[in-house]
């Protein structure tokens, strides 16, 4: 233990010999609580591999109030939450993109016209069609979508200036075809 407060206190002032042994000691360790984790032997390795990563740009800030496996411990932890959230996230996309296919489906099923505007819509990307909406749709101002969206309101404005652009020019292609 000793020697790792003195390896710890060489790599936080910026001695990468001391780091990299430090990472050496704690790699089997942090690959099987990432195997444990993920129960996946790649994404393991990814997230071994990304923790490492995180360590050797955050060493600076490291405390010596914790043991060094436990902060690549925390560093792996949130990780791997931030992949699970992120695979969410895709998921639900995913499904919003399969509701708009059944939708239609079940528009055009009853004999409905699908209005191409709804299909534009359909077409452009999450980040710029709910914007789109919130503005157009449900009449709330750019401050409220900021707000809403934790967005700055430029990007707000960016976003329904971009998406207003391409239903434009979806919109026109199509009456032209």
């Amino acid at each position: 233990m000793h020697d790792e407060t003195k390896l710890i206190k060489q790599a936080v002032r910026g001695d990468s010999r001391a780091l990299s042994e430090l990472l050496r000691q704690n790699y089997s360790f942090l690959y099987q609580y990432a195997l444990k984790v993920t129960m996946n032997k790649t994404r393991a390795e990814d997230v071994t591999q990304e923790t490492m990563l995180k360590a050797i740009e955050k060493i600076a800030t490291f405390q010596i109030k914790a043991k060094f496996s436990t902060w690549l411990i925390t560093i792996a932890s949130r990780l791997v939450v931030d992949r699970i959230r992120r695979n969410e996230l895709e998921k639900h996309w995913v499904q919003e993109e399969q509701s708009l296919r059944s939708i239609r489906y079940n528009t055009l099923q009853r004999g409905d016209e699908w209005p191409e505007a709804l299909q534009a819509l359909g077409d452009l990307n999450s980040d710029t069609r709910i914007p789109v909406l919130l503005k157009y749709y449900y009449g709330y101002s750019q401050e409220e979508i900021s707000s809403m969206l934790d967005i700055p309101v430029g990007t707000v404005k960016s976003r329904l200036h971009n998406g207003l652009k391409q239903l434009r020019k979806e919109l026109t292609e199509h009456e032209e075809a």
